[in-house]
């Protein structure tokens, strides 16, 4: 025997049958039934919270199901994009429609910037139902989270040393929201400098010292220092051996070709060219002893 109802506005109720057994007594079962309502609507929210976030703060997250029986039926999802965040169900045993509220704790990070957040509510329509409940999903509200900038490369506590001439390049980029700003501490009186990465083309003596880059927003501040030492260029150095080397060579050559000319003319006084030989007189000898 069935029995077939079009539709049903008791919801805490049971069914009663009665029949009559072969001896002609009358017996009664109870039918246990379960009315469901699916939710009618989904929302979801923060909970005292509009606006941005920031980074490592406790935010709840809520997620509100209106007229959905029986609610203990009921679980409600949250989401982070794709990513389940937690499932929950409700307590209550009340078997008619009610408004029901569900909330999630979270810990906000960097990662969560541009995020979706959003929940979902599925019914659970008992063994009899549908393998694959009808599952009715709220909006979905983007993040964002402020955090302090981050250097994407760490300090270098070693000195950088450039040789004269060449160009130097100094990465202070950092991550950050909103956008950091840089202001550069630079060991000359040059005029002051606002990127992430500061360039010299070519590099003086003049330049060596440290350099400091502040990076900064309304989250917080970081700074990264470069140490810098200038070599003079090694084409420098050579083109000055070999000037010094050729000037040597110069300068032993004259003195080699001075003293060559000296031992082989001589050295003349025309005093002595002028002067006659003195001469010594000898005594005339008898001549008639010869």
């Amino acid at each position: 025997m069935f029995w077939t109802v079009d539709r049903l506005t008791e919801w805490d109720t049971y069914l009663m049958c009665y029949y009559n057994n072969d001896a002609g007594d009358q017996c009664g079962s109870t039918v246990d039934i379960t009315i469901y309502q699916p939710p009618e609507s989904v929302s979801f929210s923060f909970v005292n919270h509009t606006g941005m976030m920031f980074e490592n703060q406790l935010y709840t997250l809520q997620c509100s199901v209106q007229n959905v029986a029986p609610v203990q039926n009921l679980t409600v999802t949250f989401y982070r994009g794709n990513t389940a965040l937690g499932h929950l169900q409700s307590n209550s045993e009340e078997k008619k429609p009610v408004n029901e509220t569900f909330t999630l704790n979270i810990a906000s990070s960097r990662e969560d910037d541009g995020a979706q957040y959003w929940c979902e509510a599925k019914l659970e329509l008992g063994p009899a139902g549908p393998q694959r409940p009808p599952v009715v999903t709220s909006e979905k509200l983007p993040a964002i989270v402020h955090y302090g900038p981050e250097l994407k490369e760490p300090p270098n506590p070693d000195v950088i040393t450039i040789t004269e001439g060449d160009t130097l390049h100094l990465n202070c980029s950092s991550v950050g929201n909103p956008s950091p700003s840089y202001t550069w501490t630079l060991p000359t009186n040059s005029s002051s400098y606002s990127g992430s990465v500061l360039t010299i083309k070519s590099v003086g003596f003049e330049h060596e010292g440290q350099y400091i880059c502040t990076v900064s927003n309304t989250v917080g501040t970081v700074t990264k220092e470069f140490n810098i030492d200038v070599q003079a260029s090694p084409l420098i150095r050579i083109i000055a051996g070999v000037t010094a080397a050729v000037l040597f060579v110069f300068i032993l050559c004259v003195l080699c070709c001075r003293f060559y000319k000296q031992n082989r003319k001589g050295s003349y006084n025309l005093k002595d060219v002028l002067r006659f030989p003195k001469h010594t007189a000898l005594p005339l000898q008898n001549c008639e002893n010869v």
